[in-house]
């Protein structure tokens, strides 16, 4: 690990993965601190990277952010900064601080963009703070800017914790098997690139309140989480997808039944999820999985990916693809 970090200036850097759950996270048992309602499972993505910069500079005024090569939005930098509020209370610290992040995918287009930019907030800044931290506190000082962020710490295939702590003590993922442990794929197709119409807290807050399918998604989630970690570690790749698929349809149903409903599905996203379960008739390994967004994503081995990908790029609507492969947890960097 190579630890960029300046005394004279307090500065770190940081680089952090997206992750895909393929058991899903939709709802929260406790907003202040990002408690999921029930637990999930995750595969951390490469080459889908969040690289943030974090710098104390000791003078007075407010943080400053930058998105990509801008300033970012007045609500981005308040996000931000609320979360930074948090480590300088820990570190009792009062110092102005720049940030400087950057993804090498879309932003807010649902691909856990918030997710990996978190993880790697939250390393690199307790780093510049010299708070004290252990991989599963990183997590949760992760999970308080975003509750998938946690996620995105460790590597490789993650579970992320419930918990039932009420200060979230013992919520926080951890790996059950490195990055190396399966020869997997997630093909995605980019069917939208600009931001969702409705935030991921936005709609789990809408569903969690007038969704009648709300409770039956969450209630059934231990039961998806057990049978796929079991799956995980005998590398069943059938038992796997068959679950991704179960949990994302269960998600989105609950989502569509909420009160005004919430559909994150373009007509692009639609096809792609039929022809996958075509592809799967005609004897192909893969299975569809999609997030709080339009953006398909296929399971499937390593060995079928470049067929996926080929055949997703078919699909009407498919602006581009992004083959992703298990990845490293979240570094500090040079």
């Amino acid at each position: 690990m190579n630890i960029a970090c300046d005394i004279a200036t307090t500065r770190a850097s940081a680089t952090a993965c997206a992750n895909v759950a393929l058991v899903k996270y939709f709802g929260k048992r406790c907003e202040t601190y990002n408690l999921p309602a029930a637990g999930s499972l995750s595969v951390t993505l490469q080459p889908l990277r969040t690289t943030t910069q974090v710098a104390i500079d000791g003078q007075p005024g407010d943080d400053v952010v930058y998105l990509g090569d801008a300033l970012a939005s007045v609500p981005f930098t308040a996000r931000v900064s609320r979360f930074l509020d948090l480590l300088r209370q820990e570190a009792g610290s009062t110092s102005r601080v720049v940030v400087t992040t950057s993804n090498n995918f879309p932003t807010a287009a649902g691909l856990a963009s918030s997710a990996s930019g978190f993880a790697a907030l939250a390393l690199a800044a307790t780093h510049a703070l010299r708070i004290p931290t252990t991989p599963q506190s990183l997590s949760a000082w992760a999970r308080r800017g975003s509750g998938s962020a946690a996620r995105s710490i460790p590597g490789g295939f993650v579970v992320w914790h419930a918990g039932s702590a009420p200060d979230g003590s013992d919520s926080f993922a951890e790996s059950i098997a490195p990055p190396g442990h399966w020869d997997i794929a997630l093909v995605i197709g980019i069917a939208a690139t600009g931001p969702k119409a409705d935030s991921s807290t936005l709609a789990m807050n809408r569903t969690r309140d007038t969704s009648p399918y709300y409770r039956a998604f969450i209630d059934s989630t231990a039961h998806w989480l057990a049978e796929a970690q079991q799956a995980v570690h005998a590398r069943d790749i059938e038992k796997l997808g068959d679950i991704a698929e179960h949990s994302a349809l269960a998600m989105h149903a609950a989502t569509l039944a909420a009160r005004p409903g919430i559909l994150f599905f373009n007509p692009t996203t639609t096809a792609a999820l039929h022809q996958v379960r075509q592809w799967r008739r005609d004897g192909i390994g893969a299975w569809f999985t999609c997030d709080a967004g339009p953006q398909p994503k296929v399971l499937c081995s390593a060995a079928d990916a470049q067929e996926i990908a080929e055949r997703l790029r078919q699909v009407p609507g498919i602006q581009d693809i992004i083959t992703a492969t298990p990845g490293d947890g979240a570094t500090l960097s040079g």
